[in-house]
């Protein structure tokens, strides 16, 4: 349901197999939540230090009609990060934890009928009605 997905290279060279990567990445994220709307990822290579080498940062937004994931791998020290690729799989790793997590908390909440919170122990009928034990 992805309506689109921006991917911005900034201060990076644009190449195919980046925007695939980043591509693969995304097709991901939509098994875990296939209400995504759009969002916009960002490469960028912010410092080039010579002694330390260069060290990127990706960040992503992701927009669902519940909410929106924001993350920002901008990690100057984490020397894993001088390779692009494994920063592009930390981010989005990232954004996976947190759609997951509003998964989980969506489906954690009890089920309502009519307004009323039913408890799960009780069980239910054809129509959607609780059982009385006691007729039953």
């Amino acid at each position: 349901m992805t309506n689109e997905i921006q991917v911005v290279f900034h201060n990076i060279d644009q190449s195919d197999a980046l925007t695939d990567a980043v591509n693969k990445r995304i097709e991901k994220l939509e098994r875990f939540c296939s209400e995504i709307i759009g969002g916009r990822v960002v490469l960028d290579s912010p410092h080039n230090n010579h002694h330390k080498g260069r060290v990127y940062s990706v960040g992503i937004e992701v927009h669902t009609p519940q909410l929106e994931v924001r993350v920002n791998q901008d990690q100057h020290d984490n020397h894993a990060h001088e390779d692009l690729y494994v920063a592009i799989r930390d981010a989005f790793n990232a954004a996976e934890r947190q759609l997951r997590s509003v998964d989980k908390k969506h489906r954690a909440t009890p089920m309502k009928l009519d307004g009323e919170v039913l408890d799960e122990d009780v069980p239910l009928t054809n129509e959607g009605e609780a059982v009385d034990d006691e007729a039953a």
